[in-house]
């Protein structure tokens, strides 16, 4: 069972200097993958520098957070994108839930980056808090967004989840879904359709309530008991599977496959498909041409077909990059 986590903060300061150990640990989970996303200009080099240092298991993202627009500098829209031509557009957002400054500035910074994504074609991950109403109206007038577009930590209602997803969005529930009233929450999960679901685990926060069913036990990062560790992926995992009322591993295929649909995230996993493709091919080729020659081991085969089989390969490194044949 693979997992992908749609949502994090790897370079947070409180557990940048544990990354590699938490990367390894939540690997060894099932987490195969991990959206890290910037919030400011300050933060983007260690996600740059992530992206970089543990490819393929990290997509780096780069965006300004609702928090720290007043902060930006004057070049700070594109600063980061022409370097990593893998990165999405985030964390980017509206939050009306803390008192921040000018709400029109947010729009204006947030609108910009909407249009950013959408030149570059790249998804976006979108924050939002108390702002639904809108977040809708201007994505309306944006969209659609044919690269898609993440909300995280989705608390919304319901009633909006067909009118996001018509506009190509995608809906990725965190620790933070379990705070909802459970009615609720079970209503608007299951009014998502199941090729939109993702998981996250927006850690190093959005710790998931310990539940007495709950398998495997929250996993704490060491030296930090509140701070969210990126394999606890797994309960938020089970809590959507029991208000989905479907086996967890059902859910897990299914928000690993929806988060490999975004163009940024499925290079490297288009690379490996390639390959994959290519070897079972030559496989088949191979068992074909020794029934034909009536031999019982392929290593008999003549060395004709073997460079048949080089010459795909070489396609493969030619078209995908990938020379891990």
């Amino acid at each position: 069972m693979k997992l992908f986590d749609a949502h994090c903060h790897l370079q947070e300061p409180r557990i940048f200097h544990k990354a590699p150990q938490l990367i390894a640990s939540a690997i060894d989970s099932g987490v195969v993958r991990f959206a890290v996303n910037g919030v400011s200009e300050l933060d983007w080099p260690l996600v740059k520098q992530m992206g970089e240092s543990h490819h393929p298991h990290i997509v780096p993202c780069f965006g300004l957070h609702p928090w720290y627009v007043a902060d930006r500098t004057p070049n700070w829209l594109k600063q980061s994108f022409d370097s990593t031509p893998s990165a999405a557009v985030g964390e980017i957002g509206l939050d009306k839930g803390k008192k921040m400054g000018d709400f029109t500035d947010q729009v204006h910074v947030f609108r910009q980056q909407l249009e950013l994504a959408k030149e570059l074609k790249r998804p976006a991950s979108i924050h939002c808090v108390r702002a639904f109403g809108d977040l809708l109206e201007i994505m309306r007038y944006l969209g659609p967004f044919p690269e898609g577009f993440i909300l995280h930590s989705y608390l919304g209602s319901a009633e909006m989840v067909p009118q996001f997803a018509n506009l190509g969005g995608y809906f990725s529930f965190s620790g933070f879904l379990m705070s909802m009233k459970t009615s609720k929450a079970k209503r608007m999960v299951k009014a998502v359709p199941f090729d939109r679901i993702l998981l996250e685990t927006d850690a190093p926060d959005a710790l998931p309530k310990s539940q007495e069913e709950s398998e495997p036990p929250l996993q704490p990062v060491e030296g930090h008991a509140s701070l969210n560790h990126r394999a606890n992926i797994h309960n938020v995992l089970l809590y959507v599977a029991s208000l989905l009322e479907m086996d967890k591993e059902e859910v897990a295929e299914a928000s690993y496959q929806n988060a490999k649909q975004s163009p940024s995230c499925s290079s490297e996993e288009s690379a490996a498909g390639h390959r994959d493709d290519i070897l079972s091919l030559a496989i088949h080729m191979s068992e074909e041409v020794c029934g034909l020659l009536n031999l019982q081991n392929p290593t008999t085969v003549p060395k004709t077909f073997h460079l048949k089989i080089q010459l795909i390969k070489s396609w493969v490194v030619m078209t995908t990059g990938n020379h891990n044949l």
